[in-house]
């Protein structure tokens, strides 16, 4: 335990600036070689980064109708589709109508002046604003 007692940072450093203080006529080669060996031994003890190009992926097609459909079975199924998503934008028009009505009833609850806040609201999004039309450059021959 003794001698880790007699081994501190400051002590080390302190012996370091020591000894760079005291003249020395081979110091700058010295530090030279040091740093030279140094970056030798980084540069061909490091190896070199090789990257290997990726396998190409094996693709997999996956198909959900049958080969041979016809152009009724084609429409028949779009028309159930378009079913289905307009079903799906009712129910959500439908939920956030009701969310917004619980937002309304909150407010009010709240004591906001809920008719206000949507009007401001309303106006400051940039959903509200009407879309400037489109200017048409002339010509290029006029």
């Amino acid at each position: 335990m003794s001698y880790w007692r007699r081994i501190s940072p400051r002590g080390a450093v302190s012996d370091f600036i020591e000894e760079w203080r005291r003249p020395q006529p081979y110091r700058w080669q010295i530090l030279g070689l040091a740093v030279a060996i140094t970056f030798a031994g980084m540069v061909f003890l490091i190896p070199e980064n090789v990257r290997v190009p990726p396998a190409r992926p094996e693709v997999t097609y996956i198909t959900t109708w049958e080969e041979g459909r016809t152009d009724e079975e084609i429409a028949a199924s779009n028309a159930a589709n378009q079913a289905r998503k307009e079903e799906a934008a009712r129910l959500a028009a439908e939920r956030q109508a009701r969310r917004r009505e619980a937002f309304r009833a909150l407010g009010k609850a709240s004591g906001f002046d809920v008719d206000e806040l949507e009007r401001q609201y309303s106006e400051d999004s940039p959903a509200a604003e009407p879309a400037e039309p489109a200017q048409e450059s002339p010509p290029a021959g006029e």
